[in-house]
This record gives C-alpha cells, structure tokens and sequence, in this order.
C-alpha cells in the first residue's frame, strides 16, 4: 500500500509499505478520511526523527502521518471481540495504544498509559495518511451513519480535544466563555460551545478566522491586536469577566489572557501544545480562587460522547473543513497548510 511520510525540512514523500494484516487483537481499516492537524507541522517542518525524539517518542524509522484516521473496518483478528469490532463498521480510532490493561488504559485514557505510551500513530506508529492502517481493536470508536467520515477525522483529534476541553470546564448553557485561538481547535471549541448554548467570545489576530468565528456561532468577536482583550473582555460581561475561558493558540500572552480574562471562581482551560506562560500567581490565581486546567485530547468514552453530541445535534463539523486532497496531493497540501493562513484541510479516499 501508499502512505505519507514526512521525510523532514518541510518535504512529504508517498512511499511503498505492506498491506497491514491483523493480529490477534487489532483490527485493519480502509482509510476513508485523515485529517492535517496543526501539531502534525512540528513533524513536518524538523528534520527527519527530530521531534519525535524531542518528544521522547524515540522512533526514526519512516512512519505514515496523520493522526485523525477514519474508515472502514475490512479484516479482524481472531481474538477480537464482534461487539468491540466488526467487518464493515465505520470507525474511528483513538490514536494512541498503552498497554490497555493499567487504570487509565482500562478508562479510554490511553495516552496516559502507566507504563508509557506504546504508539502514537502517525509519530512512532503507521498513521491515517494511507490506503489502510492497522490498529488495537480497542482504539476503536463507533461512527454514526449520519455523519460523514471527514466529520470522523475531526473529532479524532481535533474536534474532540475541543469536546474534550469543555468538559473539563463543565461548561453550561448560562455560561460566557472566552476562546483565544480561532484555528480548527478553537474553531471547533466555539462550534460545540455555541451548541451547548453558551455565550461565545472568540479572539484571534486574523480578520478571517475571527470571520469564521462568527459564522460558526461566535457572540462576539475580538482582535487582541488592535484592542485591548481583557477590557473588551471585561466590558462584555459586566466587569466581571468570563465565566470560562480556553485558549486553543499556545502563545504564552494569550495563555495569561485567558487566566485573566476570567471572573472569580472562573476556569481557565489550556489545551494548545508546547510553549510556557508566566503569570503573577496572588492576583492572577490565588487571589481570585481561579481553577487552571491542563485538558490533553479526550478519552475512548469522550470520543464517543463527542460523536453522539454531534450527531444527535445535527452540527456541521464537515464546514471546519476549507481543504479536501487526495493522497497524491500531499506535498501541496502541507505546504498550504504550513503557512498556517487557511483552515483545515482533511484527506479523502474511495
């Protein structure tokens, strides 16, 4: 089979792989959709095994990209449970494998896996950027008939991190929310939130993602750039500040906005990678009783949760999408897509 593998310095290259065929416990999947995430950009942009070792992923050996894999399951294993996986179910995949026997493993919370992460496909595992894949049945996650496979895609990462996140900040419908960082995180956090019926307040430097903001249910929209957010902030909820706040950009001020931007007893949700904030931590924290929390993807339950929501809901999350390619279209594709100016962008397959 064909798979994309980023061959560092910002280059792709489609290679020759074997057809996966299952073990005992995993399943095989026909790719029908694989979704470009923003934190694929670190793999693409080092050089070769760099960031997975900055990581410490410890792999250099070529691996398939991408990390929101969708498709159709069309081999099994022989251990495999049929009311955990079938031939012809429309599946997703949580895209780490732990051990799946320790506490969390055991929960759905495989990326905190006691004994360390196994895999974590499209770095140190064969991803979604593919004809097939081959993973853990118990990775899967059911997709409903209703919704699209690029809609699977998104909420394999994307959109679930975002589902993820609110649920962390128990988030209700009474509630304004302050999201910094309008790309397809963001993006889908003011989607599901604005779902929930809360009050959005979304912020970004760009015209056109505070632009999508509104199209996807933003209240208000706000430019740090040009005015000052924590007033702006404050001025729209009475001087009280936000009840929550989420920031999907990982820039270290947006980061303290988003700690000060919220009333007292507010939440502040952090759930983009990398980077560091430094924050005064009497009046910024103490002395306000603000709740700080780190929200990292979602669990196998979440996934599922998200999915239900989502379509039970009837939201549109195939409109994240601006970019539909083909595999052969890779290179073309991560290069719009490292300019980082356009949405997402999602491969499909027949």
């Amino acid at each position: 089979m064909k798979g994309i593998v980023f061959t560092g310095n910002r280059t792709v290259a489609m290679q020759e792989f074997p057809d996966p065929t299952p073990g005992p416990d995993d399943v095989v999947l026909q790719m029908k959709a694989s979704g470009m995430c923003g934190s694929d950009l670190k793999f693409y942009r080092s050089a070769p095994g760099e960031a997975q070792k900055a990581m410490g992923l410890g792999s250099s050996a070529p691996m398939i990209a991408g990390h929101e894999p969708c498709g159709v399951v069309v081999a099994m294993g022989t251990n495999v449970n049929p009311k955990q996986a079938w031939l012809g179910q429309r599946a997703m995949v949580h895209h780490y494998r732990g051990c799946g026997a320790c506490p969390h493993c055991s929960t759905g919370w495989m990326q905190l896996c006691v004994e360390g992460v196994a895999e974590v496909y499209g770095a140190t595992g064969h991803g979604g950027h593919a004809q097939y894949i081959k993973v853990p049945a118990r990775t899967l996650v059911t997709l409903r008939d209703e919704l699209s496979f690029a809609t699977g895609a998104a909420i394999a990462c994307g959109t679930g991190t975002a589902w993820g996140a609110l649920k962390r900040l128990e988030l209700t419908g009474d509630q304004t929310i302050a999201i910094f960082g309008q790309g397809p995180v963001g993006l889908s956090a003011t989607q599901l939130a604005t779902a929930l019926g809360a009050r959005v307040i979304a912020l970004d430097v760009s015209p056109q993602r505070l632009a999508r903001a509104r199209e996807f249910g933003a209240a208000e929209v706000i430019n740090p750039s040009q005015v000052n957010a924590l007033q702006s902030i404050k001025d729209l909820t009475q001087g009280l500040g936000a009840h929550a706040s989420l920031d999907a950009s990982s820039s270290p001020q947006a980061r303290r906005q988003a700690v000060q931007c919220v009333r007292t007893w507010g939440k502040a949700c952090f759930v983009g990678e990398g980077g560091n904030v430094e924050l005064d931590v009497s009046p910024d924290l103490l002395r306000r009783q603000v709740t700080l929390i780190g929200s990292w993807t979602f669990s196998t339950v979440g996934q599922q949760e998200c999915t239900d929501f989502v379509a039970d809901r009837g939201i549109d999350v195939d409109k994240l999408f601006t970019h539909h390619w083909t595999l052969e279209q890779a290179d073309t594709a991560y290069q719009l897509f490292d300019q980082q100016t356009e949405g997402k962008g999602v491969f499909l397959m027949n």
